[in-house]
């Protein structure tokens, strides 16, 4: 059963999160666009790209990404039973990747295979063929990046879609709360969460005494970089009922969050994840977000497309316009395909699922079936 939120008298501090009027979809937005604007450098063949604390602009994008997701998906998979939960997560997730892969391999793919090459010969028939491709993904795991070898003639060979990556990661966190929340005790007490969050951080700052027992295993290395900025969301999320948003403890936060990761580079960035999710949380707050944005979300759909647009434009030499045209052009060239994802994929999938659930669940009420989950929005 869904908690039920303490009223705001009952916080230690501040005030409620709304769950409604914020700016998460904007936020979220602007992320995608920073991952956007990071890839320009590599697209382009750039060598220099601004940072902080030896992490690039992508990097912590996808950091705020994964605070974020942390905090809206354990609140998902609070007020869900472990099968409502399941299919909400696959139903956001997979079907647009799913096409992607389909547009990748099937659109992007031969236009940039003829543009090189002058020609489709050869294009289905060597590896990775254009069927391989979508098939060796569809785990969510990135196995192969090039179709039939290309793109070619691009500063970055290879790789149709190198955001991807991340999206594995995300999904095996998923699969962490939904094991988590089976147990009623991490459910009644915020403490496992937090004690969770700690053990991922010293993990992420022991990475290099701990990898030897694991072979080196690259997927532990990634997941235990990505995992204490999703767990520290999901930290804020079961602290909310107790500790509200106020401004002053959110720009305690920021700081704090800005001076550890400077002094401890290595691992600051990861110990003060759940300082970024409350700042976060406070900036959603007053950020004005215009309604579009908040009734659609089109983070995802630019995230898992600006990168194959990105890679087109190189191949018709977009990319030696330099960084900033190039970025502009993939920006416009991006959103339309976001868009498209959003309106015939995401959404419709997503109200399916909503509409299941009020097909499985008649007796729960029609306040109870036609509840808006909180998460559906969100990657």
């Amino acid at each position: 059963m869904p908690r039920t939120d303490l009223s705001a008298n009952q916080l230690w501090v501040g005030k409620p999160f709304d769950n409604r009027n914020n700016s998460l979809n904007l936020i979220r937005l602007l992320l995608a666009l920073t991952v956007l604007v990071h890839h320009s450098w590599p697209l382009t063949g750039s060598d220099y790209e601004p940072g902080f604390a030896g992490e690039t602009l992508g990097g912590w994008a996808i950091a705020g990404f994964f605070v974020i997701s942390g905090y809206l998906i354990t609140a998902s998979r609070w007020s869900n039973s472990l099968g409502d939960y399941l299919v909400h997560r696959v139903a956001r997730i997979m079907p647009a990747f799913v096409v992607c892969l389909v547009v990748v391999a099937f659109v992007f793919a031969p236009i940039g295979y003829a543009a090189a090459k002058g020609n489709l010969d050869g294009f289905f028939g060597t590896a990775t063929t254009p069927a391989n491709y979508v098939f060796a993904n569809l785990g969510l795991k990135m196995n192969a990046y090039d179709v039939a070898g290309s793109p070619f003639n691009v500063p970055y060979p290879g790789a149709w879609n190198g955001s991807l990556w991340s999206l594995y990661y995300e999904f095996l966190c998923y699969i962490l709360v939904a094991f988590v929340g089976v147990f009623a005790f991490f459910r009644k007490s915020p403490w496992f969460m937090t004690a969770a969050f700690v053990l991922s951080v010293a993990v992420e700052a022991n990475i290099e005494s701990v990898l030897p027992y694991l072979q080196d295993n690259f997927d532990f290395r990634l997941l235990f970089q990505l995992l204490p900025f999703f767990l520290g969301g999901a930290v804020v999320q079961v602290w909310k009922d107790r500790i509200g948003i106020h401004w002053l403890p959110a720009v305690l936060s920021i700081g704090a969050a800005v001076l550890i990761t400077a002094l401890v580079p290595e691992w600051g960035g990861a110990a003060s994840a759940v300082f970024i999710c409350y700042g976060i949380l406070w900036i959603s707050l007053w950020l004005p977000s215009p309604a579009i944005i908040k009734k659609n979300d089109v983070s995802y759909g630019l995230y898992i497309y600006a990168f194959p647009v990105q890679q087109l434009l190189a191949v018709y030499g977009v990319d030696q316009l330099g960084i900033l045209p190039f970025t502009l052009i993939a920006t416009l060239c991006s959103f339309p395909l976001a868009a498209a994802s959003w309106i015939l994929v995401e959404r419709p999938v997503m109200r399916a699922v909503r509409g299941r659930r009020k097909t499985v669940h008649p007796k729960e009420g029609t306040g109870q079936a036609e509840k808006r989950d909180p998460e559906t929005a969100d990657r």
